[in-house]
């Protein structure tokens, strides 16, 4: 059997995350880690491609890894227009709606950029994304929000939802196009999708302004209130972004968006730590038990995962509101670059086949 060596990529919002695959073997697993006075530094999270990208080159090659023997490289797909579940070749459509943000701006933008480059670099070599954020699967009804002139958009961790849940579903026999789920994204950003025949038929929008706050988004604002701060004259369109992606949350009431100090603090005695980690558990709960709805009550199970949900007293909260909604699986971290290098692996098989960036406008 050949070998085919491959490169995933995953830029999070506080992190850079990638790894080696030789076939099925991880023979390399690495995460940068990126504070906000060092993100803070670019205008745009597009211009934080070259120090991304050249972190990973500088450790692959400080790993002795052969970079000219990597022919798959896949990133983590961004926010370009909505796009069916899947596995995706990097052409130039894609790269200048990534790169321009059309549908938002965030890290994971960035994984179709820096998979093309190093792809450029290296004879033969290819880029794709898989599962990008922006898949969409809502029911029609998910998308009404309560006036015409706007529609709910699905922005969420698309990739490890799904990857969590077909994983829980091998370990519990079953198929995950048979399980009712909800599935529980605790990162960077927060997602909560409701999971039915293997689609995601409800989620919160995890980027600019829908469900719970996370460790650097604001999520879910009163309306009238942010209404009155957009028309104050205090404050650019560009700051009030801000305070709703990469200044909301944790880096607004504690001033870091590391959620792991966040936990140290309240451990440590301070009270804002413990009533905001506390708050995010809260706010958690209260998204999971809408999915809960969405499924009429029938969920086989929920599944906490991500970054936080190695946090046990955060998990503990949130089981303490939801538990009696259904039994609760931790699958903490995420397998995003696994999900990642095993799409890759089964399109250099020939077991699936690479689509077109084909969009799907918005209405």
């Amino acid at each position: 059997m050949s070998e085919h060596r491959i490169l995933a990529i995953n830029p999070g919002s506080t992190s850079t995350k990638f790894a080696v695959y030789f076939n099925e073997k991880c023979v390399l697993n690495k995460t940068l880690r990126h504070s906000v006075d060092e993100l803070s530094a670019y205008a745009d999270i597009i211009e934080q491609f070259g120090y991304r990208k050249g972190m990973i080159i500088d450790a692959l090659v400080e790993e002795g890894i052969d970079i000219d023997k990597i022919k798959f490289i896949i990133g983590r797909g961004g926010l370009t227009y909505p796009l069916e579940s899947g596995v995706y070749l990097v052409d130039q459509f894609m790269l200048e709606h990534a790169r321009a943000g059309i549908y938002g701006k965030h890290a994971s933008n960035l994984g179709p950029v820096i998979a093309d480059y190093i792809a450029s670099q290296i004879p033969g070599a290819h880029a794709f994304i898989a599962d990008p954020v922006v898949t969409d699967e809502l029911e029609e009804i998910a998308r009404i929000t309560g006036h015409p002139m706007f529609r709910k958009r699905s922005i969420f961790h698309a990739l490890n939802q799904k990857a969590t849940a077909r994983v829980h579903a091998r370990k519990t026999g079953a198929h995950y196009e048979d399980l009712r789920l909800i599935v529980v994204h605790l990162g960077g950003g927060v997602s909560v999708g409701a999971h039915v025949d293997g689609r995601v038929i409800d989620v919160n929008n995890a980027l600019d302004g829908d469900g719970p706050f996370s460790p650097e988004r604001s999520g879910s604002l009163p309306v009238g209130q942010l209404i009155e701060l957009c028309f104050s004259g205090k404050y650019s369109k560009e700051e009030i972004y801000r305070m709703v992606v990469g200044e909301g949350g944790y880096v607004a009431y504690l001033g870091t968006n590391n959620a792991l100090e966040v936990h140290k603090r309240a451990l440590a005695g301070e009270k804002q730590a413990q009533f905001i980690e506390e708050a995010l558990a809260y706010q958690v709960a209260k998204t999971t038990g809408e999915m809960a709805a969405v499924l009429n009550g029938q969920v086989d199970g929920i599944l906490l995962t991500g970054g936080m949900a190695h946090n046990q007293a955060l998990v503990d909260l949130i089981k303490k509101r939801v538990g009696f909604i259904a039994p609760i699986f931790v699958y903490p971290g995420e397998d995003e670059l696994e999900a990642l290098a095993m799409n890759a692996l089964m399109v250099a098989r020939g077991e699936l086949s690479a689509k077109k960036y084909t969009p799907r406008m918005e209405e």
